[in-house]
C-alpha cells in the first residue's frame, strides 16, 4: 500500500488517481464541478483520516469506492433538491388561482355595477345576449322589439360597458389568458 502519512506520498497518491476517478465521477454525475468537488472530498477525507484509516483492499478500490458513494449522494441530493422544487412550484399555483379569483371576483364586482348603471331596456338585451346566450333574433321575438333595436341596445349597452370599464382592460385580459 501507497505511504500517506507524508505530504510527498500523499501528492504521489493525488496525482496518480485524480483524473481517472474524475473521469470515473464525471460519468456518473455528469457535471465537471461536482465530479470534481466529489474527487476532492474523497482525497480532503484521506488526508484527514490518513492515520486512522484501516484500509483492508487496494488505496485504487478504495478511492473509487469512495467517489462511487460521494457520487450517489450528490445523486441523491440533487433529486431530494428537484423534489422540493417540484412542490414549490406545486404550490404556486395555488397561490396564483388565489389571486386570480380575488381578480375574478372584483371584476365581477365591477361588472355588475356597470351593468344596473345601464338603462333597463339596454341592460335587459346585454344580458339575454351575453348570459343567455340568445341570438338578437330570439332577443327581438321575447321582448317584443325589431331586430335593429336589438342591435342598437347591444351596441349601445358594449359602447357604455367599455367606457365604466377602461380601466380595468389589463386585468380583464390577464384573467382570460391566464386561465
Amino acid at each position: 500500500m501507497e505511504d500517506l502519512s507524508s505530504e510527498a506520498g500523499f501528492e504521489r497518491v493525488y496525482k496518480t488517481h485524480f483524473k481517472p476517478l474524475y473521469a470515473y465521477a464525471r460519468t456518473m454525475v455528469r457535471d465537471g464541478d461536482a465530479a470534481e468537488e466529489i474527487v476532492q472530498q474523497v482525497f480532503f477525507r484521506l488526508w484527514e483520516k490518513r492515520e486512522a484509516l484501516d484500509i483492508q483492499e487496494t488505496l485504487r478500490g478504495y478511492l473509487y469506492r469512495s467517489v462511487y458513494h460521494g457520487s450517489m449522494n450528490h445523486l441523491k441530493h440533487l433529486k431530494v433538491r428537484e423534489t422540493h422544487a417540484r412542490s414549490v412550484m406545486n404550490e404556486i399555483p395555488s397561490e396564483n388561482s388565489t389571486l386570480q379569483n380575488l381578480e375574478a371576483r372584483e371584476l365581477e364586482k365591477r361588472l355588475t355595477r356597470a351593468l344596473s348603471g345601464l338603462p333597463e331596456k339596454c341592460r335587459t338585451v346585454f344580458q339575454l345576449c351575453r348570459f343567455e346566450e340568445l341570438k338578437y333574433k330570439e332577443v327581438a321575438e321575447q321582448l317584443n322589439l325589431p331586430v335593429k333595436t336589438v342591435e342598437n341596445e347591444m351596441g349601445k349597452a358594449l359602447r357604455l360597458l367599455r367606457l365604466s370599464l377602461a380601466d380595468l382592460l389589463p386585468l380583464i385580459l390577464l384573467t382570460f389568458f391566464l386561465l
